[in-house]
């Protein structure tokens, strides 16, 4: 924190800096300096030797300690006062009137000027953001002012001290009705701007082909820095769906040369995604090609992983074989990957059968690992879910003989769930055969499972999901134990499960 790190400083230099916290000699020195007294006088005032507490109890001692301790750190609050250029300014000269100034006047350094703390000059050169367009700045000086450090990463006021006088009566003036033509010559200031911006995307969803082309005309030498701004670049979405066929392409083809930094940039990664759902095949094409020899460099970025997955909705298979091929001796390390386990669950999704294949078959070969795993977990979930009927059985066929022990798995539980709910009736019917069935102690699996803190939900999704028969069994098993599953939490849910079920019918 500005303030309270200087604080922290000061004090360590003036008093832990020379091991006073140790050192009562020291302290009753500095002590006697500020007061003006001799030895004899300070030690007779406050009762202290330097080997300790002269005749005092406990409770006496420690109060002196107390109000010593209240005394030193408002002493040292009063003489920290003010910084100014490594200058100590003493309680009197800092009146309210020149409390406020100081703060005004570091204030008004953090918008540009200059601001000299602890002998250090800010100047706005060394505060400002970059304003290059692909350096990852969210949002270039050149568009709407400098947006400072220390201000909200969506500021509402932002550049304020540089925008224009239409800027400011636009922001300002909530009378008068603006029109794309009023703030001609403006465009690329009012895209950077968090007012202007709106304006100007609600402006193109009605806009005639000539606003269009006036305000298309404007942003396309700023392309690429508005690509990278926190409001601008909501402007060059919008043209990608509300704009011509031409306007797409000509955008598209600024985007060329610049995929791998865009996609991996916070604005600029919207963007690419905008556009692969807005161009031709062709364009895709040359756009996607970019990314070869980076694709898990974006699969592991948290914005690069967004286009990797759009480039597999919205491209043709044939056309992203190489982000496929870069997966192979990779996908137990992808699925167990915050991002990447998403960008598995598309290929599933939007991939030929060649593709998904050799992805499948690595993952199966670890079902019993990604089941367990916080991420991997979702995977094996998807392939229960959207997968073929001989890969659903074969993560069934994985998990056998391991029911009651991944269902008190907190990620595996939800895979048992899901085996239940989208096995066919034979896979249903294994599951609840060893669930009922008994352990070598004697102890059926079911009871266990009723008082679990996960499992409990395991047998809550059998009691929805199977057929009237199975249904009946599986609570006639539980009966006979209700009175004890009234002791446990998670048991009271079965109880209401089953309660549940019994007012439906009757």
């Amino acid at each position: 924190q500005m303030y309270g790190c200087r604080v922290k400083q000061w004090y360590q230099r003036r008093v832990r800096g020379n091991g006073m916290d140790d050192d009562r000699n020291g302290m009753m020195n500095q002590m006697m300096d500020r007061r003006g007294m001799n030895q004899q006088q300070f030690m007779g005032n406050n009762g202290m030797m330097s080997g300790g507490n002269m005749g005092m109890r406990r409770d006496d001692n420690m109060s002196m300690n107390m109000n010593n301790m209240k005394q030193r750190s408002q002493q040292n609050y009063n003489s920290y006062g003010n910084m100014n250029g490594g200058q100590m300014r003493t309680p009197s000269a800092m009146s309210p009137s020149s409390f406020n100034e100081k703060k005004n006047n570091m204030s008004g350094g953090m918008n540009g000027g200059n601001n000299n703390m602890s002998g250090m000059s800010m100047s706005s050169s060394s505060v400002a953001l970059s304003s290059s367009p692909l350096s990852g700045s969210s949002s270039p000086s050149s568009l709407s002012g400098t947006r400072n450090l220390g201000q909200s990463e969506y500021p509402s006021d932002a550049g304020a001290g540089t925008r224009s006088t239409l800027l400011e009566e636009f922001r300002n003036n909530k009378n008068k009705k603006f029109e794309l033509a009023d703030i001609q010559g403006h465009i690329v200031e009012f895209s950077g701007d968090q007012h202007g911006s709106r304006f100007i995307q609600q402006k193109l969803e009605t806009a005639s082909p000539a606003e269009k082309q006036m305000v298309f005309n404007e942003i396309l030498p700023a392309s690429l820095t508005l690509m990278v701004d926190v409001f601008g670049n909501y402007v060059i979405q919008k043209f990608f769906e509300h704009g011509t066929p031409d306007q797409k392409r000509v955008l598209a083809d600024q985007l060329q040369g610049h995929v791998l930094s865009l996609a991996v940039q916070m604005y600029g990664c919207r963007v690419i995604q905008k556009a692969l759902e807005a161009i031709d095949v062709d364009q895709q094409a040359k756009l996607v090609s970019e990314l070869e020899g980076n694709v898990m460099k974006c699969v592991k970025d948290q914005n690069g992983n967004h286009v990797i997955q759009k480039c597999i909705e919205r491209v043709p298979p044939h056309l992203i074989q190489f982000i496929v091929d870069s997966f192979h001796g990779q996908v137990y390390t992808l699925a167990t990957h915050p991002y990447g386990c998403r960008v598995i669950q598309r290929i599933l999704e939007h991939c030929n059968e060649a593709q998904t294949g050799p992805i499948l078959e690595e993952l199966l070969r670890c079902t019993i690992s990604l089941v367990q795993d916080q991420y991997g977990n979702y995977v094996i979930q998807h392939v229960l879910e959207h997968g073929k009927s001989r890969d659903k059985s074969t993560v069934v066929e994985k998990l056998k003989g391991q029911i009651l022990q991944l269902s008190q798995h907190k990620f595996a539980s939800n895979v048992v769930e899901k085996c239940v709910q989208y096995g066919v009736a034979s896979e249903r019917e294994l599951i609840i055969n060893e669930i009922l069935g008994s352990k070598a102690d004697g102890v059926a699996p079911l009871q266990v499972m009723m008082k679990d803190q996960y499992a409990n939900y395991v047998i809550q999704k059998i009691i929805d999901i199977v057929d009237d028969s199975q249904r009946d069994l599986i609570i006639a098993r539980i009966k006979p134990h209700i009175q004890s599953l009234k002791k446990y939490t998670y048991g009271k849910h079965i109880i209401s499960r089953i309660e549940k079920l019994a007012g439906k019918q009757s």
